[in-house]
């Protein structure tokens, strides 16, 4: 398995480590965190044929794409809201 390491992007400077998860012995996962961003995230499961050209890239991806989610407006669940009032069907005439 590769050791960790840094590498900038866009402007980001990205810290990878791949550590085991606790309470495995044999599970290791990759856990990066960026310039900027208080959090650290652990993106995927670290595999015997990552290379660093593979992991830089998932690693860049999952970043942009919680940007992007980050970036769109907050939905709100339609079971949450009112059912619009049903329009009263006209009587039949004869």
């Amino acid at each position: 398995m590769i050791k960790g390491f840094q590498f900038d992007v866009d402007g980001r400077s990205y810290t990878c480590t791949a550590e085991a998860r606790t309470g495995a012995t044999n599970e290791f996962w990759w856990w990066f965190s960026v310039t900027g961003d208080a959090q650290r995230y652990a993106g995927f499961q670290a595999i015997e044929s990552d290379t660093r050209p593979s992991v830089q890239e998932r690693v860049v991806a999952f970043y942009t794409n919680r940007l992007f989610k980050l970036s769109q407006p907050t939905q709100r669940p339609t079971q949450w809201r009112k059912a619009p009032a049903a329009a009263a069907e006209p009587a039949p005439t004869e």
